[in-house]
This record gives structure tokens, sequence and C-alpha cells, in this order.
């Protein structure tokens, strides 16, 4: 698939719209539309009943994620949004009272109050800040303590874009014997995600954001010894390994990660990601995720030559993402003028939040800096 292929599968270009609010949410490809429709159209007037025939995509779509962050399909479930598939570690794990948690005070709040949460078991939170923006080993080394039990980071972080070299920081939990937690919601689909590499224990994933899928649908990726660490809190119909054995009541829960979804799920979340996934791979995931890179670099030194610094200085382009963001004076008129222009960012915590996807084109971003330029 060519860049103006891709670009053809969201309509909202034509209208002159810029969009570049990607880590909130991403516009819905006319591909995903297509599915959708063609879901509601079998559910209102086709087979109507359709729980059987939908779980060759369910694993298929399964197929699709393992293969973007090195998983087995197996060891992945769906689930309805990132916060409660972090809760279901956080409310998982047996907690005795002293254990610590190590997480950064600039994480987005959904990796940081299902754990907060645990303090009711008099779990401890040791917050630390990065050092100029930037989230390094060393410092993690540094605040571990004997009594740490968990580490819970974002790959990606939603403000600055920083990302963090988490094949270094799983490696370390893993020799130190730490559940090695990560949020992926501003991530997966932007830049390359290996859980394997990477040592992840757990991961877990909203696909709204860089996947262009629907809301109301997410994922987890834990590995079977997480899992056998996990004294599950919630169980339905469909967790347990005969669940059409309907009168049997039998509590013997499934072994693959399916245990965790527990009955109905977002169908039509789940069709919409199958087809964006589809969309990805036509394009390349490798191709993508240097197109992200390479919109980030050509920000960064274009806001550069009109004197505007991002939120931190990349060493390289592997802590780069797909968001870029800056402090800039007055950034609240700054967006006014810029929706003025049909052009959409982000505003967050006094920095405008930049973050376009792989279709984007450097037209549309020399528009957005030369009504910036205009605006200071």
């Amino acid at each position: 698939m060519e860049i103006n292929q891709a670009r053809s599968q969201f309509p909202y270009l034509k209208t002159g719209k810029i969009y570049f609010n990607h880590a909130a949410v991403s516009p819905i490809p006319k591909c995903s539309v297509d599915i959708l429709k063609e879901y509601f159209k079998v559910r209102s007037e086709g087979e109507i009943e359709n729980y059987f025939s939908f779980q060759k995509t369910i694993l298929e779509t399964k197929e699709l994620i393992g293969k973007m962050i090195n998983a087995d399909k197996y060891r992945i479930a769906f689930i309805d949004n990132t916060s409660n598939g972090l809760n279901i570690l956080a409310q998982g794990l047996n907690w005795n009272p002293g254990d610590r948690i190590l997480l950064y005070d600039v994480e987005f709040p959904s990796n940081v109050y299902p754990f907060m949460n645990l303090k009711k078991y008099r779990v401890e939170l040791d917050f630390i800040s990065p050092v100029n923006g930037r989230i390094e080993l060393s410092q993690i080394e540094e605040n571990i303590r004997p009594e740490t039990k968990l580490l819970t980071i974002s790959h990606v972080q939603f403000l600055s874009g920083f990302r963090a070299d988490l094949k270094s920081i799983g490696e370390f939990c893993r020799s130190k014997g730490i559940i090695f937690c990560v949020d992926g919601i501003q991530a997966v689909g932007a830049v390359p995600v290996d859980v394997k590499e990477m040592k992840i224990d757990f991961m877990s994933c909203g696909v709204f954001k860089w996947l262009m899928s629907v809301e109301g649908t997410a994922f987890i990726f834990l590995t079977e010894e997480i899992q056998e660490q996990i004294n599950q809190k919630y169980v339905g119909w469909t967790s347990v390994k005969n669940a059409w054995d309907i009168l049997n009541y039998e509590l013997i829960l499934e072994d693959t990660a399916r245990r965790f979804e527990t009955g109905a799920m977002n169908f039509p979340g789940i069709a919409s990601l199958n087809s964006a996934l589809k969309m990805f791979n036509l394009f390349g995931l490798n191709e993508i995720h240097n197109k992200i890179i390479l919109n980030s670099e050509y920000l960064i030194n274009k806001f550069g030559k009109i004197g505007i610094d991002p939120s931190y200085k990349s060493r390289s382009s592997e802590e780069l993402s797909g968001i870029v963001s800056f402090k800039i004076d007055n950034v609240d008129k700054i967006n006014e003028k810029l929706l003025e222009n049909d052009i959409q960012c982000a505003v967050r915590e006094g920095y405008l939040r930049i973050a376009p996807h792989f279709y984007n084109d450097f037209s549309e971003f020399d528009k957005l800096i030369e009504v910036i330029k205009n605006s200071i």
C-alpha cells in the first residue's frame, strides 16, 4: 500500500482538516467503517446470532496483535479498556503489607489509580520523576528497594512522547524478580513492541489511539508465569474450559488468557481492530514505525528553526515516538488559532501536544508551523 492509498482511507482529509491528535483518539479508516457496516448488516438482517461465526475473527485478530507485539495469540485476551486491564493485575496479585510498587509521576492516571487503590492492603507506592524529561535505567536501579514487587511504566509517555528503553528495563526487572508491567496504549501501533525481547510480564493496551479502532475495546498480554500468580477476582461463563456445558457448574478456568474474557465482548470493536490491523500489514509495520519517527524528527527540526524546543531532548530516534510536545506561551490561544485553521492538536498540562500518524504528510506539518509562527 502506497501513502496515497493509505490517505484514501481517511475521508476527513477531503474536507481540508489536518488531524494531529492520534494520541487522544484516531479517525476510523474507511476499511473499518466498511467492516462495521457489514457487521451490523449481518446482525440486523443476516445471520443475526453470529457468536460462533465471529470466533474466527476473534482468533485472527489475536494473531494479528501477536504478530505486532511478538506474542502467542493464546497469551492475549480482549477487555474493554486499559484501566480494567491493569486492574486485573493489580487486584489479582497476592500483596503483603510493605510490598512496594515503583512508578513515575508523569504517568497517565490509568497507570496510577489501579495501583494506588492497593494502599488499603498497605502496599506502598514509590514515585520517581524523570530527569530532563527522560526515564533512565540508572534512576530505576537507584530507587529499587528489597520490597519492590512491581514496576509499572508507559512505554511512551502520554505528555512528552518519551519512549523508554523497555529492553534494558525489562532485563533488569527479570534479573531482580520484579514484575514488569507496561501501559502500551501510546506505543502499540506507533513504535516497535516486542514483549519477549523486552521481558514484559503484563501489558494492557486500548485500541482507539494508534491502532485506529473504536473505544470500548482493549487487550491484555500476559505471560503464563504471571497468569499463574493472578488470583482472578472476576470470572464469567466464558472463563472456564467447558463453557458450553452450561449446567455443569465446574469452575475450571481456561489455560489460556481467554480466562479473563468473562462473557460478551465488543464484537464491533474487535471487527474494527481486525480491519485496521490488516491495513497496517498492507502498508507494512516497519514502514509505519519508520514514517512516524520521521514525522517526529521533521517536526522537531522545523520547530527548532523558529526557536521552539521539544519537551525533552532526545539522544536518538529510539527515544522518539509519535508524540511531540512543546511548551509554548499562550498555548490555549495558539491552539484556538490552530482550530480556526482546521488543524487539531491537543493541549495537555500547558503543552501543545502534536501526534500525527503515518499517513500525515510534511505539507500538513508546514502549515502547522506557519500558523504557530504567525501566532507567537
